[in-house]
């Protein structure tokens, strides 16, 4: 019989070769992993227990929430706000850095998350996930808004689980990337997919068509190259994707290859993007730079970008390489 490799395994075994290693940001993952289990059995559940549907409320980008976006949010910081390890959290669904509470010791890495990416999809049964990223934090202070705003450069590890036909966690540490399904029998992530990279080019696009007449020039010139299939410029056929759903759309990119486009748009020009930089941009583009990918708002590095606000909004093209390469050079010959 083949030995299986836990994430726990998986995570000691890497932490081995660092001289200052001390367990701690073992115990931070695997609280994490436990808050994601408990939210696949949610979201797993489903009607039999209640948690589908808008929870009648706003979140502070204005967005309807579901009751799992609360549930989930709850689930998380429940999970992670008594364990020693961090100095503090960061929410999509919260306004302001959640506090550790003062009955618990505060640790040297802050964790900020995405609960529920994707939750317009739940009450279709479609796939969500949750997406997190970890910094390192100063050590026994409390920290304040500026210590979370830092570029996706300094992140020590960034992941995302998915709730899909099977539970699926794919991390990166800075070295490569790996995914993780949940065996349900035994309760524990074993590592299915080594060293995942991203195949340089492909034949697929997701982008959200509705918005079409909004875009930029650069973007429609590379959409209406991929429409025009063997006909066009490109002399081949492309396949267009579309799930509504980062998590899925990142995981479709990592297995098979591809390009994802929430590009600026001349809609608001108040509003520089929609995607959240600090939840879903730096930990995704960190994955995709780490699988042989590219990531980028058009015109510069994701993880290059100095936050100013814990919600700021940015454009995201990320994908195969060279299909972001050519996207990119579109907008500086623009």
């Amino acid at each position: 019989m083949t030995h299986q490799v836990t994430l726990t395994q998986f995570i000691i075994e890497q932490q081995r070769g660092l001289p200052d290693a001390s367990g701690t940001f073992t115990l931070l993952l695997n609280n994490i992993v436990t808050a994601c289990k408990q939210i696949s059995h949610r979201v797993n559940c489903g009607a039999l227990i209640g948690v589908l549907g808008s929870a009648e409320s706003e979140n502070i980008q204005g967005e309807v929430q579901k009751k799992l976006d609360i549930i989930t949010n709850d689930i998380m910081v429940n999970a992670l706000d008594w364990s020693g390890s961090l100095g503090g959290m960061a929410s999509e669904e919260i306004d302001d850095p959640i506090k550790i509470p003062k009955q618990y010791p505060k640790g040297k890495y802050l964790v900020l998350f995405d609960p529920l990416d994707g939750s317009s999809n739940i009450d279709i049964n479609l796939t969500v996930g949750t997406i997190f990223s970890i910094l390192r934090c100063r050590e026994g202070v409390e920290p304040e808004t500026e210590d979370f705003l830092r570029k996706g450069t300094e992140q020590v590890c960034a992941g995302f689980v998915l709730y899909g036909p099977s539970t699926m966690l794919v991390l990166t540490t800075g070295k490569g990337v790996n995914a993780f399904t949940l065996d349900q029998d035994i309760g524990e992530f074993i590592l299915t997919h080594c060293n995942m990279k991203i195949p340089e080019e492909s034949s697929e696009f997701a982008i959200n068509m509705s918005n079409q007449r909004f875009w930029e020039p650069p973007v429609k010139r590379y959409i209406d190259e991929c429409v025009a299939g063997t006909d066009g410029p490109r002399g081949k056929d492309f396949n267009m994707r579309w799930v509504a759903s980062l998590v899925a759309e990142v995981y479709r990119i990592l297995t098979r290859g591809g390009i994802f486009l929430y590009p600026h748009d001349l809609r608001d020009p108040s509003k520089p993007g929609k995607l959240r930089l600090m939840y879903e941009a730096n930990p995704m583009a960190f994955i995709i730079e780490q699988a042989g990918g590219m990531c980028s708002t058009g015109r510069e590095r994701i993880l290059d970008l100095k936050p100013s606000s814990i919600h700021q909004r940015v454009p995201l093209i990320l994908g195969s390489k060279t299909e972001v390469e050519r996207i990119i050079g579109y907008h500086q010959q623009d």
